[in-house]
């Protein structure tokens, strides 16, 4: 434990407090003794029990109302952590639909490929037999020209 030497209301104090808390403890003090003289300075001297009283009631206030507005930013971030579960949810489920539409779509164009394959294919081989029948009435009339 150390001690440590404070001044509190013009008095000085002699406090104990864990090791490596010294620097913290008069930084408190100098805060509180700070607003007792504020609320002195403002109230007279209405007598030091009293005026310790208000100022550990404004304090605590102040701490209540600091704690109010924690509360409120924590309600806030909760909200918030929510709606962005909430949202990468939405996207996670809208990426696997546009996945889903994708692989569809690919198979309907390799659905279309192989159609479109498989009619080039017919469309040759018609070429081609007409050509042959070309070939063969043309064959056909010169042979017949050729009798005449």
């Amino acid at each position: 434990m150390a001690n440590v030497n404070i001044k509190f209301n013009n008095k000085d104090y002699l406090l104990s407090c864990d090791d490596g808390q010294e620097e913290s403890l008069k930084k408190l003090t100098k805060f509180l003794d700070k607003k007792y003289s504020e609320l002195k300075d403002k109230l007279g001297n209405i007598g030091e029990n009293k005026l310790l009283l208000i100022t550990t009631i404004q304090l605590i206030d102040e701490y209540f109302d600091l704690k109010q507005k924690v509360t409120d930013q924590k309600n806030k971030l909760d909200e918030i952590s929510n709606k962005f579960k909430e949202i990468k949810s939405l996207a996670i489920q809208y990426k696997e639909d546009k996945d889903f539409e994708i692989k569809n779509l690919h198979e309907e164009l390799d659905s279309f490929k192989k159609t479109i394959e498989k009619n080039n294919s017919m469309y040759e081989t018609m070429l081609d037999k007409t050509a042959q029948s070309l070939e063969k009435i043309i064959s056909n009339t010169e042979s017949l020209s050729k009798i005449q």
